[in-house]
């Protein structure tokens, strides 16, 4: 037996929430949050059974269901958010396949940003017209083109803000409007931003994902994603999504993630203020063409940044001028940040995305998104800022 900290109806703020918010306790009274390693539950009497299988017992019946330490995960995250509801999957993409894959059905239409990571691409542009969804990319940026796009049977907008891998900042409460204008519900990636950083359901939007295995693990352990929204719309769409095909997160890596929203506000501010130092040292750089970071005034959203964001991001992006191999032989010359296509992690990481992230998207896709051969994705870590910007400069030297 299981009993909710009663401390959970308190109004707290987001650092205190990460750490204590919706922690429940076995009949020992356990200082961490329990890790329940279980598939199934077992009933007193065929009777209870029935209840719990037609909800008049509440509780738990299956793990691939719901799970009492994945159900923490999901508390947690809801009052961080200031979302009623919350469902957890195995991986940020499975997030947000359930996101679309539950506001949609056989003759309905799709808005997004082109500007998207690789997959959600794929999503957008290859498996919704395989179920006869119609989909329609614009540039996010551009409210015009969100307006021309969407149509009477558009049931679904999707953006991220900032975008992967350029940084662009897309106005979520103006989209949100877009939406509204014809039924549809936006949905935002905040992965970029983190929660610490903008909140898409207060600017408007419908539904929130993150892929957790991002700054919410934050230390290279663990997959994760969640979806966040109201109770109608998770209950009535998604939970049938999750319970039937099956992907929700695994108990042990929500206990990890658990974990990891612990010192969620510790790391974002320090990587952030880290990220913020390295931009400035880069926009003077002869070697670096373009610099993208939003907590900067110079890039080209920086209006709209400094009114949804609190923050400047864990995240930057720079282009070497002169193109692919000079970009290489930069990533060989680091030491201590390392070549990955991860994000949001303890420590520094950068990649390529025109060979990684987004190959897959293609040359013309690329260019237009302005994803040449010189680009770098930047993750900044929890290393001295000092140390990375000399890691930096030593690179800088082998082009």
């Amino acid at each position: 037996m299981t009993t909710r900290d009663p401390n959970e109806t308190k109004s707290w703020r987001p650092a205190t929430t990460l750490v204590h918010g919706g922690t429940t306790r076995s009949q020992f009274g356990e200082t961490s949050e329990t890790l329940y390693l279980t598939q199934g539950f077992v009933y007193e009497d065929a009777e209870f059974a029935e209840r719990r299988f037609n909800g008049e017992a509440p509780g738990f019946v299956y793990s691939r269901y719901a799970n009492p330490t994945v159900a923490m995960f999901e508390d947690r995250m809801k009052m961080l958010e200031g979302a009623e509801a919350a469902r957890a999957t195995a991986s940020g993409m499975a997030a947000v396949n359930l996101a679309i894959m539950s506001s949609v059905k056989a003759g309905d239409h799709v808005v997004a940003a082109k500007a998207l990571f690789g997959s959600c691409r794929y999503i957008v542009e290859t498996l919704l017209p395989r179920f006869s969804v119609e989909s329609t990319l614009v540039d996010g940026t551009d409210l015009d083109q969100w307006k021309a796009a969407v149509k009477p049977n558009t049931t679904a907008l999707f953006l991220e803000s900032p975008t992967n891998p350029t940084l662009e900042i897309i106005d979520i409460a103006a989209v949100a409007e877009i939406a509204h204008s014809v039924g549809a519900r936006l949905i935002v990636d905040n992965v970029f931003a983190t929660p610490m950083f903008q909140s898409p359901l207060k600017l408007g939007a419908d539904v929130v994902v993150y892929s957790a295995t991002k700054h919410i693990d934050g230390q290279g352990r663990c997959l994760g994603g969640v979806v966040l929204s109201d109770e109608k719309w998770i209950t009535e769409e998604v939970m049938p999504f999750v319970k039937h095909t099956g992907p929700h997160m695994s108990p042990f890596s929500a206990w990890v993630l658990l974990k990891g929203l612990e010192t969620l506000p510790l790391r974002v501010a320090q990587q952030t203020s880290s990220a913020a130092k390295i931009a400035d040292h880069l926009a003077g750089q002869s070697a670096v063409s373009r610099l993208i970071y939003p907590g900067r005034d110079d890039h080209p959203q920086a209006e709209i940044a400094k009114r949804q964001m609190t923050g400047g991001s864990t995240m930057l992006a720079f282009e070497i001028a002169a193109g692919k191999e000079a970009a290489f032989r930069f990533l060989n010359a680091l030491e201590i940040i390392k070549i990955s296509n991860n994000l949001g992690d303890a420590k520094s990481l950068i990649t390529h995305p025109a060979t990684t992230t987004h190959q897959s998207i293609g040359a013309e896709a690329q260019a237009e998104l302005g994803i040449s051969g010189g680009l770098l994705r930047l993750s900044v870590g929890l290393e001295d800022a000092q140390d990375l910007i000399e890691d930096i400069e030593t690179a800088l030297k082998a082009i």
